[in-house]
């Protein structure tokens, strides 16, 4: 095989330490993707990388598939010793949790793990961040905590949408009335009001109040006249940007002379970088993390996208803060024995790149024009290029809809239930109608609550063997439990979105393990998109659990894509 280019051991000039200077275009292309301490050398083509074991271990990874020419093979050849101290390992924080007795307005059973997060709930004085693996039942043991702590009526549940009405029905199934008197009304519930409108009027004097995220900063001034005590603000990972209105709104509700208890629940509270914790907590306890600032100096750098993310070696004190003070953690692994795995695969599958690639020169001549144009504001441009990468992720996955269809079947042929997960409308369409024979059930965007609630009530009993949703409507307040198999036919930016999805079908109820598909289209930008949400992955897993998930292989992932940009690059 040709030699790419060459490897040789030299002093360098600037940093006056031995490194390895790599040469030629191709290998210099490779090397500045997979090895980031790598600096340039004195030309264009050559690249400086320092003489450690890491380097030398992806110099090596490159070279099984792209030989280099060694000019040093004596110095190649010797073992290569660590010259860097290991990193500090922190012990884990160990909570010391009791199993809670549930207080007298709590309707039915907590298991053992569920008693000791009302425990912990209860040693919190209600300001706390409740994050949970998805599946562990997060709402019924704040509704313990509701319960059993004295003062929390009236409460406030902010949510999403779609989850409003799970919010009532869990209401109505674990919490009794109490009365003005103090009586305990076995056959009743507390009473509810959902609130479904924008428009500002009084509202009336209820037990608990449940709003949508989109409209709380419509309806704040009326919420604050009502003497709310308690706030839960359910997938709370929804105010992790400060500038947002509803962050504000609820930032704002929060600080109410008359709220107590501040609750916030997420199995994913953290969706693509780390310093998104920090608006979270800022809310539940104020003050925790420091300012906003002072966060991001002590624990972050700034990427070149001006992206705040976590420091590698500051990710476990970070977490280990956060779960001394305000947040639990438990892990299905950990709490559900009885629960089977939950196991990922990476699956390449074949794409009509001509098809894509005819679209994509299309899309990106648009753009060409759109940002030559002279009236054209700074704002229009910028909206232009972003409606060209959804247009871009469109298309990737209309290539690859009949491989994807295919890989539906060969699963469907085994007869087990299946949910494929979808971004697009359009491939939501193309899959259902080309997927007919299975009868399939929907959740997709725009549905009212009764039609989700009886496509899921017929995909649980059996009635349909295949669902297919949208993986932003159907990731959040749903039990999909009958299937164990999951399909991404499309692929999302965020690492969180993904486990969401893969949640409504791993957790308490599932007796077998759930396998999860992602489907890579060939050649696309899945490539891209699969690479992105390995980096976000580790940065997630190091602060919210104590090691990273092992179900992807990073340095593979990344040398499989300097490959594609290397082939791109030398046609």
């Amino acid at each position: 095989m040709e030699n790419i280019g060459t490897l040789e051991y030299v002093l360098d000039k600037y940093s006056k330490i031995w490194s390895w200077k790599v040469t030629g275009d191709r290998a210099v292309g490779m090397i500045s993707r997979l090895v980031p301490e790598a600096w340039y050398g004195e030309n264009v083509d050559e690249v400086i990388i320092p003489d450690s074991t890491e380097s030398v271990k992806q110099i090596k990874l490159i070279m099984g598939r792209y030989p280099l020419e060694i000019l040093s093979k004596s110095v190649w050849q010797r073992k290569i010793v660590k010259t860097y101290a290991p990193k500090p390992v922190l012990p884990p924080v160990k909570l010391k949790l009791k199993r809670a007795k549930t207080g007298v307005q709590f309707r039915g059973k907590l298991l053992n793990f569920q008693k000791e997060g009302l425990d912990f709930l209860l040693k919190s004085s209600g300001n706390a961040l409740l994050a949970d693996e998805m599946g562990l039942g997060k709402t019924v043991q704040t509704l313990s905590y509701a319960a059993t702590e004295k003062q929390t009526f009236p409460i406030l549940v902010v949510a999403p949408l779609v989850t409003l009405k799970n919010w009532e029905r869990e209401i109505e199934k674990f919490l009794k009335k109490k009365s003005k008197n103090g009586r305990i009304l076995e056959s009743e519930s507390p009473s509810v009001t959902l609130i479904r409108t924008g428009k500002s009027h009084e509202l009336p004097k209820t037990d608990i109040y449940i709003i949508n995220y989109e409209l709380l900063f419509k309806r704040r001034e009326d919420l604050e006249n009502l003497g709310i005590r308690t706030i839960v603000c359910d997938e709370v990972h929804n105010l992790r940007s400060k500038t947002t209105q509803k962050y504000k709104a609820v930032k704002k509700l929060a600080a109410s002379p008359s709220i107590l208890y501040r609750i916030g629940l997420s199995g994913t509270p953290i969706y693509n970088r780390g310093s998104e914790i920090w608006p979270i907590i800022d809310i539940i306890k104020p003050g925790l993390l420091g300012s906003f600032k002072e966060f991001c100096e002590y624990f972050c750098y700034v990427n070149e996208k001006g992206k705040a993310i976590v420091l590698e070696n500051k990710r476990a004190s970070l977490r280990n803060e956060l779960q001394k003070h305000v947040m639990l953690r438990r892990k299905k692994a950990d709490v559900l024995k009885e629960l089977k795995d939950k196991v990922r695969y990476k699956e390449v599958i074949a794409a009509d790149t001509d098809y894509y690639l005819e679209e994509l020169d299309k899309i990106w001549t648009k753009v060409e024009a759109e940002q030559k144009d002279d009236d054209a504001t700074e704002f229009s441009k910028s909206a232009s290029y972003h409606r060209a990468i959804q247009s871009e992720r469109q298309i990737a996955g209309i290539a690859k809809v009949p491989h994807v269809i295919n890989f539906v079947k060969n699963i469907m042929e085994i007869e087990e239930s299946v949910v494929v997960f979808c971004h697009h409308k359009v491939i939501h369409k193309l899959l259902h109608q080309s997927l007919q024979e299975f009868s399939p059930v929907s959740i997709i965007g725009g549905q009212s609550d009764s039609i989700r609630q009886d496509q899921i009530d017929k995909f649980q009993k059996g009635e349909s063997k295949l669902m297919i949703a949208g993986i932003r409507a159907g990731n959040v307040g749903i039990n999909l439990t009958r299937a164990k198999y999951v399909i991404f036919a499309e692929l999302d930016w965020s690492p969180a979105i993904h486990r969401q999805a893969e949640d409504r079908l791993h957790r308490i109820g599932q007796k077998n393990t759930v396998f999860a598909y992602y489907l890579i289209g060939n050649g696309t930008l899945d490539d891209h998109v699969a690479n992105i949400l390995v980096d976000k992955s580790y940065e997630i897993d190091e602060i919210m659990d104590e090691s990273k998930e092992n179900y992807e292989n990073k340095d593979k992932a990344e040398l499989i894509l300097a490959q594609i940009q290397d082939k791109i690059h030398s046609k």
